[in-house]
């Protein structure tokens, strides 16, 4: 109960947002197409959560009144799922039991199979895209068009879309005739307060610490932590479960309050170190440019990264990627927490983006090694 992929039969301090998509998404259970949907909010807000909740409450009821509804759920950010428009629409095509070769076909005869197997029969199908602002980055506006526009080409069967997002502007940088059509109705998660976290906490430790075993205290103390970076109750139970193991591990009878001071280190040392060594190779020599920058001035500007990102590339012979691609990139270090960019206008001379780190000074030597030993620049 206390692991990332648990789903709670009931959920806390979300009844008024649980109650919201339902009755957006309802018309399915009358054989109507519901209208697109777009929820939005910072991670560990309960939006996935909430949302494959009604689904599957929604399918029930769909089976026991003969409803024909089917519900897709794909996360965007997992690779060689969605990572090009050919692959994200061959997988939908799998969902419906058609097999696609990975690559090999004409990306319009893709499309055309999966129009086909999905007008086959009369149906509702909900579509939830989750980190949809990664399939955008990676497949363009183009792919999100064509979902969008799909119903058009249907007899049969109609299509909705639900996307999630931690990126609070992503629709904003959507092509116009793209966000009318997505964002039909859009629902924002704001964090969890302090108090709502330790609620949510107090309904996991029922069923996976025996009683008495946390101090008090430890409780409010993980609660403190998670709503002081923005309300994330995932990070809370995270944090929760690493004290409980660290304090086993050291045949401690109890989880005390610096157990919680130990987790936090640990989570984070490990979170950076994987951030570090499991990304691309292009995302690593971006990261290792911004902090090449940042241990000799607090702020720096997207421009002064791209310069030691082409140097570094020339050094260990990478083909640079385009400026526009490095701030994709620079955006995905953002929604990791790594680093915190902020834009700022400068009047008749356009804006800019000022980009600080979010990570302890402490980390910053050991990431450079990391990279400086897997990108090969020692």
């Amino acid at each position: 109960m206390l692991q990332a992929n648990y789903y709670p039969e009931s959920i806390v301090h979300r009844d008024e947002f649980v109650r919201e998509i339902a009755s957006i998404l309802a018309p399915a259970l009358k054989c109507d197409r519901p209208s697109n949907l777009f929820i939005y909010g910072k991670t560990g807000t309960g939006k996935t959560l909430l949302t494959r909740h009604v689904t599957e409450s929604m399918q029930e009821i769909a089976k026991k009144n003969n409803v024909p509804l089917r519900v897709i759920y794909l996360n965007c950010k997992l690779k060689r799922i969605a990572d090009t428009e050919y692959r994200l629409i061959a997988q939908l095509t799998r969902e419906f039991g058609r097999i696609i070769p990975p690559t090999g076909l004409p990306t319009d005869q893709v499309y055309s199979i999966f129009y086909n197997v999905l007008d086959s029969d009369e149906r509702i199908v909900l579509l939830i895209l989750d980190e949809i602002d990664q399939l955008a980055r990676r497949g363009g506006d183009n792919i999100l068009y064509n979902l969008t526009r799909i119903n058009s080409e249907l007899k049969n069967a109609q299509l909705a879309i639900i996307g999630i997002s931690n990126d609070l502007v992503f629709v904003d940088h959507l092509d116009a005739r793209v966000k009318s059509s997505l964002s039909e109705e859009e629902i924002l998660f704001p964090p969890y307060n302090a108090l709502q976290i330790q609620g949510i906490l107090r309904e996991r430790v029922k069923y996976s610490f025996k009683e008495g075993a946390l101090k008090p205290g430890v409780i409010e103390k993980c609660a403190a932590y998670a709503a002081r970076e923005h309300g994330d109750a995932r990070r809370a139970i995270e944090l929760l479960r690493v004290s409980g193991e660290l304090a086993e591990r050291k045949g401690c009878q109890f989880v005390e309050i610096k157990h919680i001071d130990e987790a936090e280190d640990k989570i984070d040392k490990d979170r950076l170190n994987d951030i570090t060594l499991n990304q691309p190779r292009q995302f690593q020599v971006v990261l290792f440019s911004i902090l090449q920058l940042a241990t000799k001035r607090p702020q720096i500007i997207t421009g002064e990264i791209y310069s030691i990102y082409e140097d570094t590339c020339k050094k260990i012979k990478l083909r640079p990627l385009t400026q526009r691609r490095v701030s994709d990139i620079v955006n995905e270090l953002d929604m990791l927490g790594i680093i915190q960019s902020r834009v700022v206008s400068k009047g008749r001379y356009g804006r800019s983006r000022n980009i600080l780190l979010a990570i302890p000074k402490t980390s910053i030597p050991q990431m450079k090694e990391i990279l400086v030993t897997t990108l090969g620049l020692a």
